[in-house]
């Protein structure tokens, strides 16, 4: 690539040669025609325009617009772009993709490297050569019925053949990768994953080796956007999921549907609309000797803290009122008040503290204790209120074992439950 000057017209262009050693290869003069046919033949701010084609001393070389900026992957840098960049820029990728499918030319190639982002921060498209020029139809599918047939043309023999992949392969679609014939729906796949590397800054298919890759976008889910950016929008998160569709017949059928939708994010983004997605929970199972630690722990923390808070406070005074809630025969440990102060919770049987009993609530002061539980089978403790009163969760044990003095060890599940309180 070279910056010349148009002598004719007193502005600056850019000159694009073909490298030496690929002069004399049909093959790749094809391409080189290719692109500036294609090209040409698009009149759009998005895609970069050319001006002319020809061939000096043997060299062929194709005069298109002097562009003064980045490309989109030298932004991107490995970190999220921010999102009024990253809509604005993407708005104007799927137009131009838009305008393109519309006269039959699929780009094949569509990946941050071939998106120029200028000075002024709009997207230009690059590099027509491994596009596919075909007879424009007003569907996705009705192209690929028309791919279907055969029909090809001289210059596609030298550049295709059945079960050649062509494109950059991290952002293959799927079909790409198996050497399928292609529709627009091609570029959209790969759109998506330029999306996502922009809300990102990773890659949403990798591996070591082309083969792992190809395994990745064939059979792989990518990891959640929001999992690795949690400030990407819910509806962002849509878009790119629905792009990266693997079947392509429920993928985006059409570039104007995706820019449809990233125009409605951007007009809720600036009227404050947009929600942030929330990272799906992992589970994850924690041995009973973890749980054991964390709550040896939480002891020692609250006894240090009662500790340090008596010697601060000074002698311990007798409480100016007292008011005895519960005069069970049994065991009533773990109380626990609610939010507004009305009820208290808690665990009450013989030996409570130890072993099996059931979670009870009661209105204060002086209200009926009403039993929420009754499972035999499974020691409870810890019960809390919810935020609003309404529901108390509690954590419950199978099968207690014995173990070392000062520990306990359960040869059963831990887990939750959760009991409605009654109203008042």
């Amino acid at each position: 690539m070279y910056k010349a000057e148009d002598t004719r017209l007193d502005r600056f262009v850019a000159l694009k040669f073909l490298p030496e050693g690929m002069a004399q290869d049909r093959p790749s003069l094809e391409r080189f025609r290719r692109e500036a046919k294609a090209a040409s033949a698009l009149n759009h701010p998005n895609i970069c325009t050319i001006h002319d084609i020809g061939d000096e001393d043997g060299q062929a070389f194709i005069a298109m617009e002097y562009l003064e900026g980045h490309t989109l992957k030298h932004l991107i840098g490995n970190r999220p772009v921010k999102l009024e960049t990253l809509l604005s820029l993407a708005i104007e990728i799927a137009d131009a993709l838009d305008v393109a499918h519309s006269k039959g030319i699929v780009h094949r190639d569509i990946k941050p490297g071939n998106v120029f982002v200028t000075e002024r921060g709009h997207a230009k498209i690059l590099d027509f050569g491994l596009a596919k020029v075909t007879t424009p139809v007003s569907s996705a599918s009705q192209i690929a019925e028309q791919n279907t047939q055969g029909a090809s043309t001289i210059a596609e023999e030298y550049l295709t053949s059945p079960g050649t992949a062509m494109g950059t392969v991290v952002y293959m679609s799927p079909e790409q990768v198996l050497g399928k014939v292609l529709d627009p729906r091609t570029d959209l796949f790969s759109f998506g994953a330029v999306l996502y590397e922009m809300a990102t800054g990773l890659l949403p298919f990798k591996g070591d080796t082309s083969g792992a890759i190809f395994d990745c976008i064939l059979n792989r889910t990518a990891t959640s956007a929001v999992r690795l950016n949690p400030e990407v929008p819910a509806e962002l998160e849509h878009i790119i999921n629905k792009a990266l569709e693997k079947d392509r017949e429920v993928r985006y059928q059409h570039a104007s549907e995706m820019k449809a939708d990233l125009k409605r994010l951007e007009r809720d983004s600036t009227s404050g609309g947009v929600t942030i997605a929330k990272p799906k929970a992992v589970a994850r199972r924690f041995s009973y000797r973890e749980v054991g630690v964390v709550v040896a722990l939480l002891i020692l923390a609250g006894a240090t803290g009662l500790f340090y808070s008596l010697r601060l406070s000074g002698p311990v005074t007798s409480p100016s009122e007292y008011t005895q809630l519960t005069n069970f025969t049994d065991s009533a440990v773990a109380p626990s008040l609610s939010p507004d102060g009305r009820m208290v919770t808690f665990k009450r049987g013989e030996d409570a503290f130890f072993s099996n009993g059931q979670i009870y609530v009661k209105m204060l002061p002086n209200g009926e204790s009403v039993q929420l539980t009754n499972d035999a089978e499974t020691i409870k403790y810890a019960p809390v209120f919810t935020p609003d009163g309404s529901r108390i969760a509690y954590t419950g044990v199978t099968t207690p074992t014995v173990g070392r003095p000062g520990w306990f060890r359960y040869s059963g599940a831990g887990r939750l439950g959760c009991c409605r309180t009654p109203q008042a």
